[in-house]
């Protein structure tokens, strides 16, 4: 019979502090965890969606520092000092964001998997660009996937978002 080999144990977990939508934050991860699932599981925000888990379909993007990233592709340990901003952190006052009001009355959402990606990509081009061009909103979503092929209502949301935004 083979000798059985000891399975290897890593490092234990390890405590980061970041911001997560304006509130300092601390948390004990392991080091090789995801920053999705540190959003969804440690701290309860389960707006990023946890569909392909490989940074294919951008349902899991958020914001860090401002810039858009897939949170499964991510380490947490990375975001040490950081600011993260999911789509739960958009809305302020009871109120939607521009882009999250964009994309109910353009109906440019179906099954909503990708919903929240989308919204954060946008947010973070409108934030850029204040008065973005057809094609800037189309590249700003390009890595986010709709299997329900909402797209032409996703690019109308974001143009209606930057002349809401721009007003």
């Amino acid at each position: 019979m083979p000798a059985r080999r000891a399975a290897f144990v890593g490092p234990g977990p390890v405590e980061i502090a970041f911001e997560a939508n304006g509130a300092p934050r601390t948390v004990h991860v392991p080091p090789d965890r995801s920053l999705l699932d540190t959003l969804r599981e440690t701290l309860g925000l389960t707006g990023a969606k946890k569909v392909c888990n490989e940074g294919t379909c951008g349902a899991c993007t958020v914001l860090v520092d401002g810039r858009p990233v897939y949170s499964c592709l991510t380490l947490a340990v990375g975001c040490e000092g950081r600011s993260v901003e999911t789509v739960e952190g958009l809305g302020r006052d009871g109120e939607l964001h521009p882009v999250q009001r964009a994309f109910i009355e353009h109906d440019a959402l179906q099954c909503g998997f990708c919903t929240p990606g989308q919204v954060m990509s946008l947010v973070a081009l409108l934030r850029e660009n204040a008065r973005p061009s057809e094609e800037d909103v189309r590249r700003a979503v390009t890595g986010n996937l709709c299997r329900c092929g909402a797209y032409s209502n996703i690019v109308a949301a974001g143009l209606a978002a930057s002349r809401r935004e721009a007003s």
